[in-house]
């Protein structure tokens, strides 16, 4: 089964299971996390009015029955969607439409520890549908590139916020110097964002599971619009597993700060690199004295929490904003869940 993810204007849709036409492997691509599977079944205008109302806050108090029938078939459509194509998941509905239940098979040995407490991941955990859907509005219709025109508009945005994304900007003394905050992120600030929400197509997320090597989608995934990739996942010698087209590519720290390294992984030299983190001082000379040609930008994101700061759901939620359809490649779990 492969779940893909769709969202033609006005209504986002999902399809779950088999869809006629599509190629079958013995490792299918994981298609999209629970945020499009919860937000993509539920209309836009609906979404707005849950997150509007609050309706988890007091129980539906208000809404009529129709909006209480489409949060009834929210709730059951999620389920049945985690159900068919979780391999092992399950998830259960309450009496609050708004919430389910994602449950792990009891055999399942968990392997997550919180790093306060040292207790052990539990293997059921409680999903807000509505707050899905709200961030899912979020996202689609949000820029992700951080800009001038961005900064310019917060309340103090040069002094509360422009030095927490230059490294070391701590010691900037809150961007009081305006002019050397603006000289370190010039290269990567542009004056507006230069993509727009759902401005691209058809779009392929490709992670780095080695599922991928099972497998020979590189043909598909170089059928999309807009291919985005991750760190320094290299396509040479690989492109009959992972295809050869890259548009995008998100990048951490690390990665970052081997800017020119990256930049060689593409031959074309148009590959937009996205930094999720910070401007180093080691990137802004790089950029000027390689030089390096490819457009450099700093990714403005929503926070879903410290645990969901990956590489991975980044680049998924750079994909939702600025594509129409997303589909995901190289996301894989262990069929079973034997360990989390």
């Amino acid at each position: 089964a492969a779940i893909s993810c769709s969202a033609q204007s006005p209504t986002p849709t999902l399809h779950c299971g088999h869809s006629s036409g599509e190629r079958e492997s013995p490792v299918p691509a994981m298609r999209v996390l629970p945020l499009a599977l919860a937000a993509a079944i539920f209309s836009g205008v609906t979404a707005i009015l849950i997150y509007l109302t609050g309706l988890s806050s007091y129980g539906g108090a208000g809404l009529s029955e129709a909006d209480l029938a489409a949060l009834a078939a929210l709730q059951g459509g999620f389920s049945k969607c985690v159900d068919a194509n979780g391999l092992g998941l399950q998830a259960f509905g309450g009496e609050d439409y708004c919430r389910v239940v994602i449950q792990y098979p009891s055999d399942t040995v968990s392997k997550w520890t919180d790093p306060k407490t040292g207790e052990s991941e539990g293997l059921a955990f409680e999903f807000n549908l509505c707050e899905a859907v709200a961030s899912w509005e979020q996202v689609r219709n949000s820029t992700t590139i951080l800009t001038k025109e961005y900064i310019d508009a917060l309340p103090n945005g040069w002094e509360e916020y422009a030095w927490r994304r230059i490294n070391k900007g701590i010691l900037l003394n809150k961007c009081k110097n305006r002019t050397l905050c603006m000289e370190k992120l010039s290269l990567v600030l542009p004056d507006t964002s230069p993509y727009v929400p759902q401005q691209f197509g058809s779009c392929a997320v490709v992670g780095n599971s080695g599922d991928l090597l099972k497998t020979k989608f590189g043909d598909e995934i170089d059928s999309y619009d807009v291919v985005i990739r991750e760190n320094g996942a290299p396509v040479q010698n690989y492109t009959e597993y992972v295809g050869e087209k890259s548009t995008f590519r998100l990048l951490n720290r690390g990665s970052a700060k081997a800017l020119d390294k990256v930049v060689e992984l593409d031959e074309t030299k148009k590959e937009a690199l996205i930094v999720k983190t910070t401007i180093h001082d080691v990137m802004n000379k790089m950029i000027r004295e390689l030089p390096i040609t490819n457009p450099v930008y700093l990714m403005l994101g929503t926070s879903f929490g410290s645990s969901a700061k990956g590489t991975g759901l980044k680049a998924l939620e750079f994909a939702l904003s600025i594509c129409d359809s997303v589909d995901m490649y190289g996301f894989t779990v262990d069929p079973g869940y034997k360990e989390w």
